[in-house]
């Protein structure tokens, strides 16, 4: 079926009341998100997917995993993941300033990756294997993320 055609059944469903179009076919499609779709009460998995950016406010309240998103350069401003935050094996460049991820955060395998945002908050471990960080000390890991950050688990 054809892009366009889809894009006819979800805009008449939506129209209906019936249904909304999917998360991942909006974000796809660059159709813009409503305030209640920027906030997922579940967990997202985006893993091994096409897409290039995610949308600015996105708010995980489970696991986020972009896991093998190769086409993604960057994370949005004032993403925040209650849970575990996954982004192994991409070709990330930098995280948002302020960024919170109340579980695990796994940057392993990300390769062009330099440095961490100030202020990042991660209240479980910090997994840096196979990334330029991987170099550093978990005291020069600890004084990137200042002031205001944070890792409550260790670094690895």
């Amino acid at each position: 079926m054809e892009k366009e055609t889809i894009k006819k059944i979800f805009d008449f469903l939506e129209e209906k009341g019936e249904h909304r179009a999917p998360f991942l076919w909006k974000l796809a499609n660059n159709i813009p998100l409503t305030e209640d779709e920027l906030h997922i009460n579940d967990d997202l998995d985006l893993s091994e997917s096409d897409i290039i950016f995610l949308p600015e406010g996105l708010k995980v309240k489970g696991n986020l995993s972009l896991r093998y998103c190769t086409s993604l350069k960057s994370l949005p401003k004032g993403l925040k993941v209650e849970s575990n935050l996954d982004v192994s094996d991409t070709y990330i460049t930098s995280l948002p300033d302020n960024l919170y991820v109340g579980g695990y955060l796994s940057l392993d395998g990300c390769v062009i990756l330099q440095s961490l945002p100030k202020g990042l908050k991660v209240g479980d471990n910090l997994f840096i294997h196979d990334t330029p960080l991987a170099k550093l000390s978990d005291e020069k890991i600890r004084e990137m993320i200042e002031p205001g950050g944070y890792i409550k688990g260790i670094v690895r």
